[in-house]
This record gives structure tokens, C-alpha cells and sequence, in this order.
């Protein structure tokens, strides 16, 4: 597949019209249109006139991500995420003409198949806290023809109170807590859409207001940047082998750094749990069963290089669960591929003194996990609020506003 910019030109619009129908149509394969609307607009938006630089082959790449801008220190701040993310996102905000919408977090796009779903009547408001990401979208919006969505230069922690109220909150970067301005905007029966960090994992939630909490109406798997501004949350990082591999918290955990360093010198321990997925299962169910029910939780983040030297047994993109202890961590493994294999086994990898017992500790959790039906019940609460007002037996993550829980109905009694 060729890289190369296209320049415009019509024989660049012909062939960006094949490629997004394309695009369209695996989208539907993979499940991730919901609604002839929102194919509708994924059909008419030129994606490619907000990926300048990108081939039109990387625009229109169903699951491919635009890379946009990095800051000073070669983080990344600013991108398209992939189409079949932003049609979730879409088919999860149920977007209907004649809506009032903010997007938090401008890339352009995403605001364009807005402007569309909500059509004439409504109105889309984007917001970003980077100058050249919001001159950025102006200009490929107008550049698209939808010079009528509104751009707005503020850190999105505070809303956009002059264009209040919202009937759909659309939050595109990975947010560690939820301000109250996005529920204070809210209209009534409005609708949260946000990229929420649930101790290191990310899942796409609806919420919807009920009385003075939010409640989750489902969730989905995604990975976003995070935010920046008042709402940037810092990680705690312990870094196993210099950059190339560290396990990241989102809480400081009940350990060691200087001594979980040193248990990668130690011999890797295994314990197998028994329970096993087929080729092609799905287990992200799993890595949210074990984030709720273990404590000391993190993702390890690592390199190939860090894999080939043997520091640790695997790697994956959206990093692997890990616990740690004092001085030991253990994270999440899976059994080799063989040919004719039909299943695999999840089991656990650890290293250091207390070794045996951490692993055992999660393989313990991975048994209860019951392959992937349960979902858990998110909801959101103000800070401050009384433990006793809370769900019996959820986990809870207390941020700055809000107080968060967890809960898996029907299996509270499992957490560990």
C-alpha cells in the first residue's frame, strides 16, 4: 500500500469516493455501524481532507488511526481516531437531528459526522485547549464545508457555557474523572459520552443522569489520548528496563519501586488457571474483572526489546494487567499458539520473593470470571458523597468530582 500524499484533483475526488465506500462497508462488516444514519454520514464526510499528509489509503483505513500532533517532549496530543472507534462512539451517543452537541476534543472529523447527524436544525460545538489543533480544525471544516460548527479555543473542563445547554456530551480523549461541567451543561435526558480511565483501561461509557448520580448504560472497548489541562491526571511509573519496559498506575500503589525493579532478576514463576478462550474469543471482559478485583493494579507497557531480552514474557499494544507487591509483580499470560490448537489457557507470569503467592492471587480472580456475559454497572456519583450511599460491595475510585463504582451484578460476593 503506497504511503504517498495524493495531490487534490478530480481524479483524487474519484477515487477518495471508492475508497470511502469502502471504508463504509467494512465498517458494517465489523460491526461497528449502527444505523443507516451514521453510515450515511461516514459516506458523505471527506475524511480525507482532515488528514492532510496522511495517503488516501491511511485516511480511508477503517481501523487505522491519523497521528496529528505531538508536543515538545514527542508525546501524542492531537489525532483522528479511527473510524470504526468514532462510528461506536456515534452509534453509542444515539445522535438525532435537531441536537445540541458538544465534542470535547477537535480533530475535525468527528465534528464534521456530527454536523451531519444533527443536520440543519442542530448544532455542534468542538472545543480543545491546543491553538494549532483548534486552527486546524477551522480550517479543514471550512476546507469540508462545515464552516457552521463551532470551534471553541478553552480548556474543556469547564464546558462551553455560552453555547449551553447540551443534548449529547461526545468526549473524544481519555478523561481520569468527569468535571461537572459536562453534567451541569447537560440538558435533560442529555447523554454522556466519555472515554473514561478505569484504573489504567479505557472504556467508551454512556452515562445518563438518574437523580444526583450518573449510571452506565454500557461500554465499550477504546484507547484515546488523554486529556490535558485542569482534568490531566499523572501516572505513577515503575520502569523495569529503562523505557522499554514499566508497569503504570493510576494510583500510587502499595509497593516498593526500588524492590519490584530488582524481582525481575528473580526466576519467572507460572501458574495456570485453567480457564481457557477459543481462537478468536474475546476477553476484554476479563481485563475489567480483574482491574475491579485486584488491588495494586497496573499495565505493564512494554517494548519488543524488552520481550526479546527476556525482561518480560510478552507485550501487548493497550498494555498487559499487572499486580505488584511489596517487592514482586505478576501480570496476565496466555499459552502459546500451536497448530490445531482450538483453545488457550490464561495463566500468570511473576517475579520476585512473594512470586507464588501474587500469582496465585490473580490466576484466583481469573477463575471467577465467568467468559465474557457479565458487564459491570458504572455510576458516578458527586465527590463527597457517603460510602453508605454507594452500591453495596462496589469497587470505588475516588476522583477530584466524582466518586466512581464498579459493581458486576449478581457477583459482588467474588471480588478478592
Amino acid at each position: 500500500m503506497s504511503n504517498a500524499r495524493v495531490e487534490p484533483g478530480p481524479a483524487a475526488d474519484d477515487r477518495a469516493g471508492v475508497l470511502r465506500a469502502a471504508m463504509v462497508e467494512r465498517l458494517r462488516e465489523l460491526g461497528a455501524v449502527r444505523g443507516e444514519e451514521v453510515a450515511r454520514a461516514f459516506a458523505t464526510v471527506p475524511r480525507h481532507l482532515f488528514a492532510p499528509g496522511a495517503s488516501l489509503e491511511a485516511a480511508y483505513a477503517p481501523e487505522n488511526t491519523v497521528l496529528v500532533r505531538r508536543d515538545a517532549a514527542g508525546s501524542l496530543v492531537s489525532t483522528v481516531s479511527a473510524p470504526h472507534i468514532q462510528a461506536m462512539m456515534l452509534g453509542q451517543a444515539q445522535v438525532r437531528p435537531g441536537m445540541r452537541v458538544l465534542e470535547v476534543g477537535s480533530g475535525g472529523y468527528d465534528a464534521a459526522l456530527l454536523a451531519e447527524l444533527v443536520g440543519p436544525s442542530g448544532a455542534v460545538t468542538t472545543v480543545d485547549i491546543d491553538p494549532e489543533v483548534v486552527d486546524r480544525a477551522r480550517a479543514c471544516l471550512a476546507a469540508a464545508g462545515y464552516d457552521r460548527v463551532s470551534v471553541v479555543l478553552a480548556d474543556a473542563d469547564a464546558g462551553v457555557p455560552e453555547r449551553a445547554p447540551f443534548d449529547l456530551v461526545l468526549v473524544t480523549t481519555g478523561m481520569w474523572d468527569i468535571p461537572p461541567a459536562f453534567t451541569d451543561q447537560l440538558a435533560p435526558r442529555g447523554r454522556l459520552v466519555v472515554p473514561l480511565r478505569l484504573r489504567g483501561l479505557t472504556r467508551s461509557v454512556v452515562f445518563e443522569a438518574d437523580g444526583g448520580r450518573l449510571v452506565s448504560r454500557g461500554y465499550e472497548l477504546c484507547s484515546f489520548v488523554p486529556v490535558r489541562g485542569a482534568g490531566a491526571h499523572l501516572d505513577q511509573v515503575i520502569r523495569l528496563d529503562g523505557d522499554d519496559a514499566a508497569i503504570r498506575f493510576e494510583d500510587p500503589p502499595d509497593a516498593d519501586p526500588a524492590l519490584v525493579r530488582q524481582a525481575v532478576s528473580w526466576p519467572r514463576v507460572e501458574v495456570w488457571s485453567g480457564t481457557r478462550i477459543g481462537e478468536g474469543g474475546q476477553f476484554e471482559g476479563l481485563l475489567l474483572w480483574l482491574a475491579t478485583g485486584l488491588d495494586n493494579f497496573g499495565l505493564l507497557m512494554a517494548r519488543p526489546a524488552a520481550v526479546e531480552r527476556g525482561v518480560v514474557g510478552h507485550a501487548w499494544p493497550l498494555g498487559v494487567p499487572t499486580i505488584v507487591g511489596k517487592g514482586s509483580f505478576a501480570y496476565l499470560a496466555l499459552s502459546p499458539k500451536s497448530p490445531g490448537q482450538e483453545s488457550r489457557e490464561f495463566g500468570v507470569y511473576a517475579h520476585g520473593p512473594d512470586a507464588d503467592a501474587l500469582a496465585e492471587r490473580m490466576a484466583a480472580r481469573i477463575r471467577t470470571w465467568d467468559g465474557g456475559s457479565r458487564t459491570a454497572r458504572i455510576e458516578a456519583f458527586p465527590a463527597g458523597t457517603p460510602d453508605f450511599v454507594l452500591p453495596a460491595g462496589a469497587v470505588v475510585l475516588d476522583r477530584r468530582h466524582r466518586r466512581l463504582a464498579l459493581s458486576w451484578p449478581s457477583a459482588t460476593d467474588l471480588l478478592i
